[in-house]
């Protein structure tokens, strides 16, 4: 039986909610009905310290075609060697963070969200639950950092912020925790479990 701070995660997981994208907050946007999207995993890995449980991150490389030297999840595209998104995102995290996937106790899974990137990404919850040594992965990951789950889990420190995108104004969330700039997915999967833990 799973006690706190385990159990708030549990009853989030337990709640109905509404798949999220990049779009959510630029209802101008018409996205194609024809749009192929490809199947993603993103694992968001909880370790249990003393002050609480806290969510490992990590910070992109900055030459990377895509979301460069962003805050991300490790994670990624679901391949021909994956059974499912959960195993692409343990896989994902044993190569981006050297984290073993016998190490990692699935709590649930988010609904999907919608990148701009067309992939259809599912949040997995895990907490890891041995000691591993991490080790980013070279030329893809240039930090792995933790934070308090509690830091990016209050609504109130999250914020909208706008910027230019492909000639369109384009609004997002995003959660500053310390030296980190936390936005775009990353923040939109974060919001969607602040709405769950705080409703």
């Amino acid at each position: 039986m799973r006690g706190d701070p385990i159990t708030p995660i549990l009853n989030a997981l337990g709640r109905v909610g509404a798949v999220s994208s990049d779009f959510d907050l630029n209802p101008d946007v018409v996205l194609p009905e024809n749009r192929k999207l490809r199947p993603a995993g993103v694992l968001v890995p909880l370790e249990q310290r003393a002050g609480g449980l806290h969510v490992i991150l990590t910070k992109r490389a900055s030459h990377l075609k895509h979301h460069p030297g962003q805050i991300a999840f490790p994670g990624g595209k679901q391949d021909d060697v994956d059974a499912d998104v959960e195993a692409a995102a343990l896989r994902e995290a044993h190569e981006e963070i050297g984290l073993p996937p016998s190490h990692v106790d699935v709590l649930g899974a988010l609904p999907t969200h919608e990148t701009v990137t067309s992939f259809t990404v599912t949040p997995i919850l895990g907490l890891i639950t041995d000691k591993f040594e991490i080790v980013p992965e070279p030329g893809e990951v240039d930090e792995v950092f933790s934070v308090p789950l509690s830091d990016v889990t209050d609504p109130a420190r999250f914020s909208i912020q706008s910027r230019r995108w492909m000639g369109q104004k384009r609004s997002y969330f995003t959660v500053p925790v310390g030296p980190y700039y936390i936005w775009g997915a990353t923040a939109r999967i974060l919001r969607g479990l602040a709405e769950r833990m705080n409703s």
